[in-house]
């Protein structure tokens, strides 16, 4: 049996020892993801994994194991989610992020992180259902202080992320075509 080389990924970042990339402490947002030394850009730091569920189904599962939704699932296409385990469902958000997905699932750095600073992305460039929103309290400079689905970022966002090519894909095919 041949893997896929999203396969080939997954196993390779099992095997090795991702802990040395990151360590866990708590941030302003409960937990988070801390470089536990430099990160060079463009250097992968995890692969989201979890069942792919259905976005009733993370309510569902948000439900069952915290006792409310409180938003876990990350949308890979437009009625499909990844319901991520730890380490990645405790990566923050930023409206400054450090770091975004690439196809759909692994994590990357987009500029160089220093050793101890927050790993985190921006939400919005993994949402396009009109129907999700969440308050920021990220405190950058040019918080959003709302965070929604892509289409509504500014524009000159939008291409910064489309040009690192760190948006979902289903998003990326829809501004394609625009």
């Amino acid at each position: 049996m041949l893997l896929k080389p999203l396969e080939i990924e997954k196993a390779w970042m099992k095997i090795s020892n991702f802990m040395d990339i990151f360590y866990i402490k708590k941030s302003n947002f409960g937990n988070g993801l801390f470089a536990k030394r430099e990160i060079n850009k463009f250097e992968k730091i995890l692969i989201f994994e979890g069942p792919i569920v259905t976005k009733e189904k993370a309510i569902l599962l948000d439900v069952k194991k915290y006792g409310s939704d409180i938003e876990n699932a990350l949308q890979i296409e437009k009625e499909k989610y990844i319901y991520p385990e730890d380490p990645a469902r405790i990566v923050n958000h930023s409206c400054n992020p450090n770091s975004g997905l690439i196809q759909n699932l692994t994590l990357i750095a987009i500029k160089k992180i220093k050793k101890d600073e927050e790993i985190n992305y921006d939400y919005s460039t993994t949402m396009d259902e009109d129907s999700w929103n969440l308050k920021c309290g990220c405190g950058e400079k040019n918080c959003r202080k709302l965070i929604e689905d892509f289409k509504y970022l500014p524009k000159k966002i939008q291409i910064k992320y489309l040009n690192l090519g760190v948006v979902q894909s289903f998003i990326f095919e829809k501004f394609l075509r625009i």
